[in-house]
């Protein structure tokens, strides 16, 4: 026992000085032999768990826990809770906490990490404060940080009301979850300006330590630039968005969940346009561990637009399967309904698509609205237009709006159904004068009601409409008119009473400026005003008006060969074929001339060429006696007969181009 008792000993001094080493592998080992001797020694147990933590081997650690959970009862509570935690057992590790006996300050810590994970933003943000209030310790700052980060959730991720907690914003981190604060407020100027603020403070922090490089800095400033990406992207600015965008991608972050909104990003970006690009960026949206970085939300978005790609892309059982699965996880969701219903319409399957969407429209009435825009714009597009109008009418949260109503009108109209258009408007009208009656809207609806009767030649049905009107305001002499002459058809009595309420002819012509009438656009004369006499300009007698400045005529060109000191041709203005000079085209002369014999010869002048047959050719040789310069004249007159060469084998004969002759309209 002694024996046994000092080799114990021994060991347990070998794990104190491994702890204090940060040697957990081998406190390990020395452990395993203290558990060998006394397998339920609690301290040793605990120890062990430690160990195992601070490897990462956090499912062996839950094993131990699990073995012994009878010999360590509550005394290994948060270790417990914080490998299921890491283990992404979140529900598990939630029950954990909230069935311990006591929660301590760690415990908390660890709480509100779940509660952020389950996005319980409103209860995590309850327990921050009240560590930060309630304690003082070198995590303080941590602290404030994390409560930042859970502002800035509730602000993107739920429509609450934030409260001003006076945060700090002293380090990058907290300054850059007070932009994603912004964000989720719609206030991207100042985001943008609160996003470089942090980018600056990132440089200025991380340039003092001498073991951090540049490309450590850009690697914490990708976040920084990809939410600045963001904001520009919301403020339509893709071009520099997109290059912020592709900065982040190529430093090739280790956070998958950046990585991932990042490529997403880009996704939305080309929407349908440089799809080879999307497809490449989706992979990096598919990495492992994505699904426990991102919230809900995020990772929807993703999965929708994934959807949408495989449509692009016609991939149509892949987009199907995609939308199938994005409505089982979200049955109240519209928008796999939708992407399922524009791929029907892309293979032409209108009739399918409007059932589909009726469907859903009949299980989840609270998301009707959408869908049954869709369906109305469906029946629209295969020329249902009574159809598309039921349906519009049907929608209870857009029947009474303005531009619902000015669209039904327009689509009765156009079927030349008058009765369902003055339907329209009854109902509307009906609907504010019981909820907002006298208001602007109300009157405005009254007056287009009246004026499309009167259109359409309803004057009996607009007089109400009318009389409403002008009993709201009896100075509108134009409302006044209206309604005499459409009491004119009905009522002649009632229009000569009303008539009484017009202004008398004097009263109106006082109020009538002439000139402006004169120079309305609809005035058929307009009268000259007279020129404006003063003393420095009287006005000038006839005859001493400014004469019209004459246009200069330019010199005609004349062509390059043109002798001043010839005379013109006097039949240069005519035709070639009209001049009396002309003696038409000499084509075809040498080929009727062209006969048998040596190649080249001519037929009727071989007997002029043959100089022993002229009477008067000299003979072959001279006379004696004769002079030497008549010889020479005869041999100048005499034509030498023509040699022709043989043209090599495979050469074509060239034939000179003629000159033309100038000549034509305008020649000289």
């Amino acid at each position: 026992m002694a024996s046994g008792g000092g080799s114990v000993a021994s060991l347990w001094s070998e794990v104190s000085r491994c702890g204090q080493n940060g040697d957990y592998t081998r406190a390990l080992k020395a452990l395993t032999k203290i558990l060998h001797e006394n397998r339920d020694d609690v301290k040793a147990l605990q120890c062990k768990i430690v160990c195992l933590v601070q490897n990462g081997s956090f499912k062996e650690a839950l094993n131990v826990m699990n073995t012994y959970s009878k010999v360590l009862g509550s005394e290994v509570v948060f270790e417990k809770a914080y490998c299921e935690y890491r283990l992404n057992r979140v529900e598990s590790a939630l029950k954990t906490i909230e069935g311990a006996p006591e929660q301590t300050d760690k415990l908390k810590e660890l709480y509100s990490q779940v509660l952020y994970r389950l996005e319980r933003f409103s209860e995590c943000k309850a327990v921050y404060t009240d560590l930060i209030r309630n304690s003082q310790d070198e995590y303080e700052e941590e602290r404030k940080t994390n409560l930042a980060a859970v502002m800035a959730s509730i602000s993107q991720w739920e429509n609450t009301p934030l409260d001003d907690l006076n945060l700090p914003e002293s380090t990058y981190e907290l300054c850059y979850n007070a932009a994603c604060t912004l964000i989720g407020q719609g206030q991207l100027t100042e985001a943008l300006n609160k996003l470089r603020q942090a980018e600056e403070l990132c440089r200025v922090s991380l340039a003092d330590d001498s073991d951090v490089t540049e490309e450590d800095i850009e690697s914490e400033l990708a976040v920084i630039h990809s939410q600045m990406a963001y904001v520009m992207q919301l403020q339509g600015r893709t071009e520099e968005a997109l290059q912020l965008y592709n900065q982040v991608i190529k430093l090739k972050p280790t956070d998958v969940g950046l990585l991932a909104v990042t490529a997403n990003n880009i996704i939305t970006v080309n929407k349908d346009q440089n799809v080879f690009d999307s497809k490449k960026k989706v992979k990096l949206t598919n990495a492992e561990g994505v699904e426990y970085k991102l919230v809900k939300k995020q990772l929807q978005a993703i999965d929708l637009n994934k959807a949408l790609l495989a449509m692009y892309t016609n991939q149509a059982d892949q987009c199907r399967k995609l939308s199938s699965s994005l409505q089982s996880q979200n049955p109240g969701h519209p928008r796999p309904v939708l992407i399922q219903v524009a791929q029907l319409c892309r293979e032409k399957q209108h009739s399918r698509a409007i059932e589909l969407l009726q469907q859903f429209s009949d299980q989840h009435p609270e998301s009707a609205s959408s869908i049954k825009l869709t369906m109305a714009q469906l029946y629209l597009v295969q020329g249902h237009v009574t159809k598309a109008c039921d349906v519009l009418r049907s929608i209870e949260e857009f029947k009474h709006k303005a531009g619902m109503v000015s669209a039904l009108v327009t689509m009765y109209s156009h079927e030349e159904d008058i009765d369902s258009a003055i339907d329209v408007f009854k109902q509307t009208i009906e609907h504010y004068q019981s909820e907002q009656p006298g208001s602007a809207a109300h009157l405005a609806l009254v007056r287009e009601a009246a004026n499309f009767k009167l259109k359409y030649g309803r004057k009996k049905e607009a007089i109400s409409d009318l009389e409403q009107l002008w009993k709201q305001n009896t100075n509108d002499v134009h409302t006044l008119a209206q309604l005499i002459s459409a009491y004119s058809l009905v009522d002649t009595d009632k229009a000569k009473s009303l008539s009484k309420h017009l202004p008398s002819a004097d009263m109106m012509a006082f109020n009538v400026d002439v000139d402006e009438l004169e120079n309305s656009h609809g005035a058929t004369y307009v009268r000259k005003k007279a020129a404006k006499v003063t003393g420095d300009n009287p006005p000038k007698e006839q005859g001493q008006g400014d004469h019209k400045k004459k246009r200069k005529k330019k010199k005609g060109k004349l062509p390059k060969n043109y002798d001043p000191k010839a005379t013109p041709d006097p039949e240069r203005w005519l035709p070639m074929k009209e001049r009396s000079y002309y003696r038409g085209k000499k084509k075809g002369k040498k080929k009727e001339q062209i006969g048998k014999g040596t190649q080249g010869a001519v037929a009727g002048a071989s007997a002029e060429l043959d100089a022993s047959k002229t009477a008067t050719s000299p003979p072959n040789s001279p006379r004696p006696g004769s002079a030497s310069g008549s010889s020479a004249a005869a041999a100048s007159n005499m034509v030498p007969p023509r040699q022709q060469k043989p043209a090599a084998s495979g050469a074509t004969r060239k034939k000179a181009p003629q000159k033309k002759k100038k000549g034509g309209k305008g020649g000289w």
